[in-house]
């Protein structure tokens, strides 16, 4: 299929309502009240974490067998894997959101290097995530429109980027789940 092939649809007023939304919605999340007993119906807050670190796993999965798919010029296993990290990416934001508006923030309680290590890595993450979803977005539309000089270029820094904001999802998780 080439671009002429392809009815080509404009989703940037979407990717531009969806990236401001979802980056709102985030931070709002800091000003709705926090759950007194730690559970939401009844279930302990403290498991979403985990729930997290596990869907940004199966991300950053997809996301290299979307890769080698590609390498491997089948796009159809490409597009497969990559509906599936948006699929894995969009659990994820339900249960982060459920957790960050129910729960109050757990701060690190480490010191030394590894302090210093998780709020590098912390700190990256945040920017980087909020970074990922306008160029996930335009990336996928891209590749959707078969527009595939523009979606390679952009892909080249997209899937570096979300890899490495999927791991360290996975990373900061397990950095900070003793002080849960």
């Amino acid at each position: 299929m080439t671009t002429n092939d392809i009815k080509q649809k404009n989703y940037t007023p979407l990717i531009w309502i969806l990236s401001i939304a979802i980056v709102a919605v985030i931070l709002g999340t800091n000003l709705l009240p926090k759950s007194k007993d730690g559970t939401i119906f009844g279930m302990e807050l403290t498991v979403l974490p985990g729930i997290n670190a596990f869907l940004n796993s199966f991300t950053f999965l997809f996301l290299i067998g979307a890769l080698i798919m590609i390498k491997k010029k089948n796009i159809q296993a490409h597009r497969r894997f990559i509906v599936a990290a948006f699929v894995s990416t969009f659990l994820f934001f339900i249960s982060y959101l459920t957790y960050h508006s129910m729960a109050e923030s757990t701060t690190y309680g480490g010191d030394g290097i590894l302090m210093y290590v998780y709020y590098f890595v912390l700190i990256t993450h945040i920017v980087l995530a909020a970074v990922i979803v306008p160029l996930a977005l335009i990336t996928l539309s891209r590749g959707l429109n078969m527009q595939v000089p523009k979606h390679r270029k952009i892909a080249r820094w997209t899937m570096p980027l979300w890899l490495y904001v999927s791991f360290t999802g996975v990373l900061v998780y397990f950095m900070i789940s003793p002080y849960y």
